[in-house]
């Protein structure tokens, strides 16, 4: 387990001009990711943490550097080839849902799946597939009204996993939850990334999040000032 190299990042910049000032989000960076490994990236605000996440899911591009993914330069891919790449095979979960609430939490999943051409039926089972993975199998017709928060944001992971996706980000996607929320949707992310090997990076800000990966690398000033892997992960 662990070992094939998902991720290589080497010498990643991404500095913003403002005004007269050169911003250094990013100030040379380099690491690797395994396949399989749940990764949380920490910081102060304004560490950085927000801007690798961004280049990581394709969102944002270095200024320089390299990001390899399975042997492929994405950087330098067009910007078309970015976008197909970032919607088929990255997955994402940020702080809002972004649920939309005339939809039913299965049609909120596999409307994604009609999107790219595939048969109601088959989007229809690929969501019951992703929603019972997240624990809410029993829940399909229920619109987001009728879901707590920490319901609604299993439903975004389970959108997010749907299409099977290489890697998995998770923007402080237990940012607007309370404790007892966090701790559920934290537990179907390692349940994810223990039971099914989903590769997951996820930014948070709170420390206690921490005993729920393998992984914590954290940043200060563009910097990266600790990478430590955790061992015999165990439920809490």
């Amino acid at each position: 387990m662990h070992e094939k190299t998902i991720i290589k990042i080497k010498n990643l910049k991404r500095h913003y001009k403002t005004g007269e000032i050169i911003v250094k989000a990013l100030n040379g960076v380099s690491f690797e990711i395994k396949k399989g490994e749940f990764i949380a990236i920490m910081g102060a605000s304004g560490s950085g943490k927000t801007t690798m996440l961004r280049i990581l899911g394709l969102i944002d591009k270095p200024t320089k550097g390299e990001y390899i993914i399975n042997n492929l330069n994405v950087v330098d891919l067009p910007e078309e080839e970015r976008t197909y790449y970032r919607l088929t095979q990255l997955g994402y979960v940020f702080q809002d849902y972004a649920l939309i609430k005339e939809m039913s939490a299965a049609e909120n999943v596999y409307i994604l799946s009609l999107m790219e051409g595939k048969t109601k039926e088959e989007s229809i089972s690929i969501a019951k597939e992703a929603l019972e993975k997240v624990g809410l199998g029993d829940m399909l017709d229920r619109v987001p009204d009728q879901l707590s928060g920490g319901e609604k944001q299993r439903v975004a992971v389970a959108r997010a996993i749907a299409k099977k996706p290489k890697i998995l980000f998770g923007d402080e996607p237990c940012a607007n939850l309370d404790t007892k929320t966090s701790e559920q949707v934290l537990e179907v992310l390692r349940e994810l990334n223990q039971k099914y090997g989903q590769t997951i990076v996820m930014v948070t800000h709170e420390p206690w999040h921490t005993k729920y990966v393998s992984r914590v690398i954290e940043l200060k000033d563009g910097l990266i000032v600790s990478d430590k892997r955790r061992g015999n992960l165990t439920k809490s």
